[in-house]
């Protein structure tokens, strides 16, 4: 079972397998149906297409953040059109970061399945070996089925609960270890292009996702544990709390943690552009 990464060779040797289901996740915020036009154009062979926003993701409202999380009745019924039973491997690609790809690996880890892994270096590391694509739709129809599934509470932290910790201080002790994926600049409160305020949440830390990454595929664990012991400082992974813009990239730092064998911190789902809809909320600049 790969329940972290897989690497592209990995992968090649499964392809076909009954039991495996391929997602291609790839996306960019910018141009939200790039995606979907990149896998028409070529995909690897058996994949079926899992769109952030339409599949990976709830409707935003004027309370959440931008990505929220889809309800657990629409999650199952997705997995259960892509063929996801309760011992089928799952493998998420993307373009190459993982970042996306590791959004639909935390949401199946939330409904309870952990035969879910992603695919090392994405798709720039499969086409770097020259693996085989496919053009168009999947050669083969997928057998649906039904997904049985419920979400872990326990994966996940809330906004109120953000909010408790920074007015009682708790951030600024580091009694609770807020981290934030998005890059320095944009914690910083700089070069902001993606959502109206610009800063970070007081008393968060930054560790930037594509820190997580050497080359385009994730360092080995022994150095993403000591990077991560760091900013833990003596706490245990379960104090942590993952975040970034909208919980997408958020979710590239729990795989990491997992796969450097500290499991256990949980998802800001709302982050940032859930934070700031309430303009009472505490925001601050600077690194």
């Amino acid at each position: 079972m790969f329940d972290t990464l897989i690497s592209a060779p990995q992968l090649a040797q499964r392809l076909g397998e009954a039991s495996l289901a391929v997602l291609d996740c790839r996306f960019d915020l910018t141009r939200p149906q790039w995606g979907e036009q990149a896998y028409a154009e070529a995909h690897i062979p058996g994949a079926l297409y899992a769109h952030l926003e339409r599949d990976l993701s709830g409707t935003p409202s004027s309370a959440t953040g931008r990505h929220p999380l889809p309800s657990p009745a629409s999650l199952a019924e997705s997995f259960g059109r892509w063929g996801i039973g309760a011992h089928t491997q799952v493998v998420a690609y993307d373009q190459g970061p993982g970042a996306y790809a590791a959004r639909l690996w935390w949401l199946l880890r939330w409904m309870g399945h952990e035969r879910a892994a992603v695919l090392d270096g994405g798709l720039a590391a499969w086409e770097a070996r020259a693996l085989p694509l496919e053009r168009g739709g999947p050669a083969a129809a997928t057998t649906p089925c039904r997904f049985y599934g419920q979400p872990d509470p326990r994966m996940l932290a809330r906004t109120e609960e953000i909010e408790q910790a920074v007015a009682s201080g708790r951030l600024e002790r580091r009694e609770i270890l807020l981290i934030d994926a998005r890059g320095a600049d944009r914690f910083a409160g700089e070069n902001e292009t993606l959502d109206p305020i610009a800063g970070h949440i007081p008393g968060a830390v930054n560790l930037p996702f594509a820190a997580n990454l050497e080359g385009g595929s994730f360092l080995p664990p022994a150095m993403l544990r000591r990077r991560f012991l760091q900013a833990l400082a003596g706490r245990a992974p379960e104090s942590a709390i993952c975040m970034c813009g909208s919980g997408v990239t958020a979710c590239h730092n729990l795989l990491a943690l997992s796969v450097a064998g500290l499991s256990g911190a949980r998802l800001y789902a709302g982050s940032w552009s859930e934070w700031i809809r309430d303009p009472r909320r505490p925001v601050t600049r600077g690194a």
